[in-house]
């Protein structure tokens, strides 16, 4: 079976096309294409769709002119988007778009969230949780049943505690009660708002609403928030503390749900992997909560979940 993934960013797309033949994987190629935006926003559709032709076009063409890659060889493809949420109109609009962006039919490809294809690719045969922080957080687990469960990951305005958005938006709140005496200075609020090239109060409430700013603004303040921390602010460790918190909560509530005593939990995310004050906080939090849990290296990554999941997706259809 020739099959394809795909994961679909706003900075880019990556498609990996594999050949499964018996019970392995034989060759695979990857190609790169445009990022994504939200199917609603300005060109959204066009953007999801020139995203995947000219990223499975890539894929294609590096696997080399004797490779049978029409669009109708391929036997199922999958995409994983942030936002696709399952068994919404969402989702179904966005598989649909899929399927005439490559010519295949609709049966042949499904679109999904990203935290999906990172679960499946960090555990392609066994249970197990990814937990999620960079910009944003989710944590989705899949039990030995193989019923999945997700916690968290409602969107930055909803449901922000624990990723690098909610460390640098507490770390703005905590610099506006230093500023007019509801705390004392600290050289937080100096790098802060040097950072943001703010002087006042009133330049930061102006600076935060501008079109360009977003959830992706206040997660560039993090590192600056956990190196206040490591430095010994007390209210900048009870921040991390809070975040790490709601990290362990939803591990420990999908762990739960799933009935999984003994989980093996990959951490994921450029909060997890870079902020290591917060990772140590973290660890520190779940092993107190869930001390059966281990940390485990992703099996393989959102195209390799993609790929997992249009197998089943092709199996499915013999």
């Amino acid at each position: 079976m020739l099959l394809a993934g795909f994961d679909a960013g706003q900075t880019g797309t990556r498609c990996r096309i594999r050949r499964w033949e018996g019970d392995r994987w034989l060759e695979r190629s990857t190609g790169h294409g445009p990022g994504v935006c939200h199917l609603d926003a300005v060109n959204g559709e066009r953007r999801f769709q020139d995203a995947l032709r000219l990223s499975f076009s890539a894929a294609a063409q590096s696997m080399g002119s004797d490779s049978e890659l029409p669009n109708a060889a391929v036997n199922a493809a999958v995409v994983g988007a942030s936002g696709i949420e399952q068994g919404t109109t969402l989702q179904e609009r966005a598989t649909s778009l899929m399927a005439a962006a490559l010519g295949l039919p609709r049966q042949q490809v499904l679109a999904t969230g990203d935290e999906r294809t990172a679960l499946h690719g960090a555990f392609p045969a066994t249970s197990g949780i990814v937990l999620i922080s960079g910009t944003g957080m989710i944590c989705i687990g899949r039990g030995e049943s193989g019923l999945e469960h997700r916690c968290g990951g409602w969107g930055w305005l909803l449901d922000g505690a624990g990723s690098a958005f909610d460390l640098g938006h507490q770390g703005l709140q905590l610099s506006l009660k230093m500023a007019d005496g509801r705390l004392p200075d600290h050289a937080l609020r100096q790098t802060l708002w040097q950072h943001l090239n703010c002087s006042t109060s009133a330049d930061i409430k102006a600076r935060v609403v501008r079109p360009d700013f977003g959830s992706s603004g206040f997660a560039s303040l993090a590192p600056l928030v956990v190196a206040a921390a490591d430095n010994g602010l007390e209210e900048a460790q009870r921040i991390l503390d809070h975040s790490a918190t709601a990290l362990v909560d939803a591990v420990c509530s999908v762990a739960a749900h799933l009935s999984l005593d003994n989980p093996k939990v990959s951490g994921q995310g450029g909060a997890l992997k870079h902020l290591s004050l917060l990772r140590l906080k973290v660890d520190a939090a779940l092993m107190q909560r869930l001390p059966q849990a281990s940390w485990h290296e992703a099996s393989g990554d959102a195209c390799d979940g993609a790929l997992e999941l249009a197998k089943d997706l092709a199996l499915k259809q013999r």
